[in-house]
């Protein structure tokens, strides 16, 4: 969920908490398949990442990628603009992976809609819990585990719209109910049942066709 449409999703994964146990195992993989994924025109079918929307919205990856060195993040692979002719006419840049980073440093509190993910390790649940809810926003999160007590825990716990469970965190916004918490988004649902409520609004109507009068609902004499 962290490099497809090249981070450019509202619900793109942005920071990977890991816990420490496997953490340098988890950074070692991941880094491989990031550095493995093909980059090119996103008409391309053999692409597995295309370019970024702008100019703007490049700068801003770059800026993002400069804080994440001067916080004193780990650039693991990334972090620039790929070269060849190929990447000339368009605003392409490499998939970018930081590892340890704090849960304080800008690049995990941010959002910077881009191919930039954040690895933050932590050393129990509660501490990932913690490091997932203590941002200002609240749209997607998921959870990879095998333990489904761990699973209902999380969903309880991390205070957001959308969660998933053993899955990325993209995907379910067309036909569920779409929407955050906290900084993210309105309040309101959209997508599936609930865009009904978003734009309408709910009246409760009572109809009496029995053509006679009839006592208030709160007269219980006969009963």
């Amino acid at each position: 969920g962290g490099f497809g449409t090249t981070g450019q999703r509202c619900t793109a994964a942005s920071r990977v908490v890991v816990h420490e146990r496997v953490y340098e195992a988890f950074l070692e993989q991941f880094v491989a398949r990031a550095k493995g994924l093909t980059v090119g025109d996103g008409l391309d079918p053999n692409t597995q990442m295309g370019p970024l929307v702008s100019q703007g919205q490049l700068d801003t990856v770059m800026q993002y990628v400069e804080i994440g060195r001067s916080e004193g993040a780990r650039l693991m692979c990334g972090g620039r603009r790929p070269s060849g002719a190929m990447y000339a006419n368009g605003f392409f840049h490499e998939p970018t992976i930081f590892a340890d980073v704090a849960p304080s440093m800008r690049i995990a509190q941010e959002e910077i809609f881009g191919p930039v993910v954040s690895v933050v390790p932590c050393r129990s649940f509660d501490e990932a819990v913690a490091i997932g809810n203590g941002v200002q926003y609240g749209l997607s999160a998921s959870i990879y585990t095998q333990d489904i007590n761990r699973a209902f825990a999380a969903m309880r716990d991390m205070y957001t719209g959308i969660f998933y469970v053993n899955a990325p965190t993209i995907g379910a916004e067309v036909h569920l109910p779409f929407g955050g918490t906290k900084a993210t988004g309105n309040g309101h649902r959209e997508a599936g049942v609930a865009a009904l409520d978003v734009f309408s609004e709910w009246k409760s109507v009572y109809v009496d066709f029995s053509g006679r009068l009839q006592r208030a609902q709160i007269d219980t004499a006969d009963l």
